[in-house]
């Protein structure tokens, strides 16, 4: 059975962590776990600070308000059998008693609107080999001696700096896989500000990752920011050559509203309807997040940012 440390970033001040209570409750034995918590203003910096203290052959990545199923560990030690495989991920859901506005943000995130990444909150399909377009930071297991060897997270990049590592993973031959039933409940944001912001950090995150690591699976992630550009040309377009410049437009809209449709298997009848401006609202700040990313200046955070402290905790509550 493996050793595994789980690496929790989180900020200076944060006191009641979900992710560390929900650690400590993992059904695996306690002298093959150890958890670290690693304080800090830069996510990046934080778990590669945590990842060069760690003793575990495995590292579970949870963000601070990642809650675990307590079978997680256990699940995926078969996975882990397979030398190649160097990464193992899956979904993190929202919970069923996060109030009516989050779960609206969580139909929107589950839906085709994110195209394959749409496996990262809500599960598909079982077992399966993968890309870093399926998995997600905040419930990610790789090997240790794997990320030791790419020297860690790209500090330059963040968001997606798991993304920039996983391609370099596979590119070296590595196996990611995803497993539809190794779930975390985590909540949405809270507010429609937070999720817009969220977006629009999301879309610039990729564009940075594209500089930095381009991809041919990179290529989906261009059909956002001229979805933009068509919205602001369709209106003079149409006045030169008329209404045939609309059509692309009225078949998006035929299919969001399709996609509602979908979502109203998940029970949240008035959520998925309201979802319908959220998933135009995705793509337009997700677009224009990721022109803003293709002209940043990518540079590893100041020192002070960078500064983290770690944290060693035991199973037993403190």
């Amino acid at each position: 059975m493996p050793s595994v440390t789980v690496i929790i970033p989180a900020r200076p001040d944060a006191v009641e962590i979900d992710a560390v209570r929900a650690a400590r409750a993992l059904d695996y034995p306690p002298e093959k776990l150890e958890i670290i918590l690693a304080r800090g203003k830069q996510p990046s910096a934080q778990r590669n600070a945590a990842l060069k203290e760690a003793r575990g052959d495995l590292i579970y990545f949870l963000d601070d308000d990642s809650v675990p199923e307590p079978k997680n560990l256990r699940r995926i030690i078969g996975h882990f059998s397979d030398p190649n495989v160097k990464m193992v991920g899956g979904p993190a859901i929202c919970p069923a008693d996060a109030p009516p506005l989050e779960q609206t943000f969580a139909l929107v995130l589950a839906s085709w609107a994110l195209g394959p990444s749409r496996a990262r909150y809500t599960p598909v399909g079982t077992v399966r080999e993968t890309s870093e377009k399926e998995l997600i930071l905040c419930n990610l297991v790789a090997r240790r001696d794997a990320l030791l060897e790419l020297g860690g997270f790209d500090e330059k990049l963040y968001p997606n700096e798991e993304n920039a590592l996983m391609d370099e993973l596979q590119a070296r031959g590595g196996k990611l896989l995803y497993d539809s039933q190794l779930i975390v409940r985590r909540r949405p944001r809270r507010t429609l500000k937070a999720f817009a912001k969220m977006l629009m950090t999301y879309g610039r995150g990729r564009a940075e990752q594209f500089r930095v690591n381009p991809t041919p699976g990179s290529a989906l992630n261009f059909a956002p920011p001229f979805f933009v550009i068509y919205l602001l040309l369709v209106i003079p377009a149409a006045i030169h050559w008329g209404s045939i410049v609309l059509w692309p437009l009225l078949l998006y809209l035929a299919a969001v509203f399709v996609q509602a449709l979908f979502l109203t298997r998940s029970g949240w009848i008035r959520q998925s309807f309201a979802a319908i401006p959220l998933i135009i609202l995705t793509h337009i700040l997700y677009g224009f997040g990721f022109w803003r990313g293709l002209f940043t200046t990518l540079k590893p955070k100041a020192p002070a940012a960078a500064e983290v402290s770690l944290e060693k905790l035991s199973r037993d509550h403190e």
